[in-house]
């Protein structure tokens, strides 16, 4: 075992941690892409619409994290937070809170074995995402980076961090999940990345990003960390650790999972040759855009339209959607110029704080900017732009019937 990781920061590492490398030296073959698959922008929409899971609800959220591999959380809740605004389009009988209900339970706290999903980052990002198991191993490796490296929010611990480190594990391990400010002498707040945190705080994060504790349950906005074995399976911690260009290969395929018709950088494209193909959009100017080789069949399909007389009721959304989360594909495909806007100056913004796209049918034909007054219990709508023709009445009275507002 490495010297570095046999002793992180002083704390020793889980059995989970394991630095072999599943086929360590092994070659990727990289094969020259097959030519692209010329399409009309009506097929691609309809591929789209379909491919991203807003034509067919499936029953629960595990199938949509199967699927998808990862749905991204935010906390910012205007009229219904972003995981569930992505996911009431996508399940059955969705309600508030799903997702927080499959990764952390309903009241009790789950046991490891009864967990099929984790909540983290993205190596290599800000995204908080909710992720189903076998993800794990892929993100062993950023997690060590981090603890070799300076940073005030997810870098290696300092000097006071080490030593609080040592008793916040210990206190974790014996009294259960915590949250920073349940640890004692936590000490004052200082200048954090996001505001000012305490010791403890800025301490369990780090714990956090270098693996060494994970959130275990939610309180509102409150996390709660334990230990990565009474959350996540043996199975799961016991795995080895990917060669860097299988967990190249995953990051590069779970992002055209998620968003299934999407641009890959050129880098991207080295590790994926055997599982994407190549699309050009004939009647646009979008760049060349790829899909998983598997979504050939559905590509297909799309070219018949066999969808051309089914109804589709009018749909919100989410700013992050799938559908809509490349900006650069979104006009091209959609003719719409959007981007989320919460954090442009007001003075700046185009469409609104919160502004959610309207998909009509396979049309984007606007936006509604809607805003949750919980005491007087209604959906307000701040403004809105929606093409002549377009009903969205429909869509903004069930996104409200949803958040339980009039």
């Amino acid at each position: 075992m490495d010297q570095r990781q046999r002793q992180v920061d002083g704390v020793q590492p889980r059995a989970g941690h394991r630095l072999h490398r599943a086929g360590a030296g092994a070659h990727l073959r990289f094969h020259p892409l097959t030519p692209p698959i010329h399409i009309t922008r009506a097929v691609a929409r309809r591929f789209a619409r379909a491919a991203t899971g807003l034509n067919a609800p499936v029953p629960d959220v595990g199938a949509v994290l199967d699927r998808y591999g990862y749905i991204q959380i935010d906390p910012i809740n205007v009229c219904g937070r972003m995981h569930d605004l992505i996911l009431r389009n996508r399940v059955e009988n969705y309600r508030p809170g799903g997702l927080m209900r499959h990764l952390h339970g309903d009241g009790a706290i789950l046991s490891p074995d009864a967990r099929t999903a984790f909540e983290h980052h993205l190596p290599g990002s800000s995204i908080l995402v909710a992720m189903p198991h076998d993800a794990w191993p892929h993100l062993l490796e950023a997690m060590r980076e981090r603890t070799l490296h300076d940073g005030a929010w997810s870098g290696r611990l300092s000097a006071d961090e080490r030593k609080l480190a040592k008793r916040i594990l210990s206190e974790i391990g014996s009294r259960g999940p915590l949250t920073s400010s349940q640890i004692g002498d936590a000490g004052p707040s200082r200048p954090g990345v996001w505001g000012s945190a305490t010791l403890a705080k800025s301490t369990l994060q780090k714990l956090y990003f270098h693996g060494r504790v994970l959130i275990a349950r939610r309180e509102g906005t409150r996390r709660f960390y334990d230990l990565p074995e009474r959350v996540l399976p043996p199975a799961t911690l016991a795995a080895s650790l990917p060669h860097p260009e299988e967990t190249a290969r995953w990051l590069a395929l779970t992002k055209l999972r998620q968003r299934r018709l999407t641009p890959l950088k050129r880098n991207e494209l080295a590790h994926t040759r055997d599982d994407i193909l190549t699309v050009k959009i004939s009647d646009t100017d979008a760049p060349l855009l790829h899909i998983l080789r598997e979504d050939l069949p559905l590509l297909e399909a799309s070219r018949e339209d066999p969808e051309s007389t089914r109804s589709f009721p009018p749909l919100l959304l989410a700013p992050l959607d799938p559908l809509i989360y490349d900006r650069r594909t979104t006009l091209a495909l959609w003719d719409f110029d959007y981007t989320w806007e919460v954090y442009t100056p007001p003075a700046k913004r185009v469409r609104g704080y919160y502004a959610l796209p309207v998909l009509s049918g396979h049309e984007i034909v606007g936006h509604v900017d809607p805003k949750a007054d919980m005491k007087a219990g209604k959906l307000n709508v701040i403004s809105r732009s929606v093409r002549r023709g377009h009903a969205v009445a429909p869509a903004v009275k069930s996104l409200a019937r949803f958040l339980g507002l009039r």
